[in-house]
């Protein structure tokens, strides 16, 4: 059997581990069942003249044994010598903190790009030393990055890399809007047609609608794979009560004119009877008296994945809610 993801990074990456765990312990044909995710690349971006892809990393990391458990991002045991050397330098930019042994994976992927290799490669290559039990595969080997519009100082219109705008700022400024430069040339890779097209199951994890799942649907010949499948869709709210799982998805939502509301993420993504995404769609229990769109069979569970145990029972409940769809 086989199930597909779309994923960004903490968020998706805890699901897809606790995704996993989940099914080493099923008994069904859903035993081993292989994982692909695709994974957002529009938050990569190159710093200090080397490619960075916080999501792919921070799927990998989380899935391979060496993130950074508390964070949720970076390496474990991880020490900063590099930063503080560039520091001392003065050479910026100062607002995005490499750590040394991060800083290895970004320099052997940097020399593989150099090289010739797809990232799709250099993915698969760098998974090799983690084995992370899945297939980690970018949403494109074309790049793409997501630049958030602001206000400027004097009430001109400014854009900024997401990564500025996301870790320099805390998204203090009010996104205006989000642009996803490169987006509209990319082409999603065979594999990623082919995961998609031959899934059993496609899940949307609790990832960020607007800038990670979201920005994966930007590449043309995505959505469309997507709602061409045969297999059900079944996605997984981001909100609790009205307030973001995790980071800061509310400022994105409000770019886009959508309420922050489990429901209305669900209406964002649409139902796939009427053009949208979605067969399913999995809410906590304090949303469960609130409907999405006509259309999409909603089931309610705890979301929060505070430990190993809670995000291996919420993915077992989205992958069950999408066998329901499938009979």
């Amino acid at each position: 059997m086989k199930i597909t993801a779309l994923a960004g990074g903490i968020g998706g990456a805890r699901f897809l581990r606790g995704l996993r765990e989940h099914l080493q312990g099923r008994g069904d044909d859903w035993a081993g069942a292989e994982i692909t995710v695709i994974g957002n690349t529009a938050d990569d971006i190159t710093l200090f003249g080397l490619r960075v892809c916080p999501d792919l990393d921070t799927v990998m990391y989380t899935l391979g044994g060496g993130i950074h458990e508390e964070q949720g991002w970076g390496r474990s045991d991880e020490t900063f010598g590099v930063s503080a050397e560039l520091a001392a330098y003065e050479v910026p930019p100062d607002w995005f903190t490499l750590g040394d042994r991060d800083i290895a994976t970004h320099i052997v992927r940097t020399q593989m790009l150099r090289a010739g290799w797809s990232l799709t490669d250099v993915t698969a290559a760098l998974c090799d030393r983690w084995q992370p039990g899945v297939r980690l595969l970018p949403m494109s080997d074309d790049p793409v990055e997501t630049h958030v519009v602001v206000a400027g100082d004097d009430a001109s219109r400014e854009a900024v890399h997401f990564q500025e705008w996301w870790v320099r700022e805390q998204a203090r400024r009010p996104a205006l809007e989000f642009v996803f430069l490169g987006a509209a040339e990319a082409k999603p890779t065979a594999a990623v047609l082919d995961a998609i097209h031959g899934a059993d199951v496609v899940l949307l994890p609790p990832s960020n609608p607007v800038v990670s799942i979201g920005a994966i649907l930007q590449v043309v010949g995505v959505g469309d794979a997507l709602r061409a499948a045969t297999a059900p869709i079944v996605g997984v709210s981001p909100i609790i009560g009205g307030r973001p799982v995790r980071g800061m998805a509310d400022a994105c939502l409000s770019a886009i004119g959508v309420e922050t509301a489990a429901a209305a993420v669900a209406g964002h993504y649409g139902a796939r009877i009427a053009g949208g995404l979605l067969d399913g769609w999995l809410v906590a229990n304090q949303d469960a008296s609130t409907a999405g769109p006509p259309g999409v069979v909603q089931r309610s569970h705890p979301l929060l994945m505070t430990t190993r145990g809670e995000a291996a029972g919420l993915a077992g409940a989205a992958l069950d809610l999408a066998l329901e769809l499938r009979h």
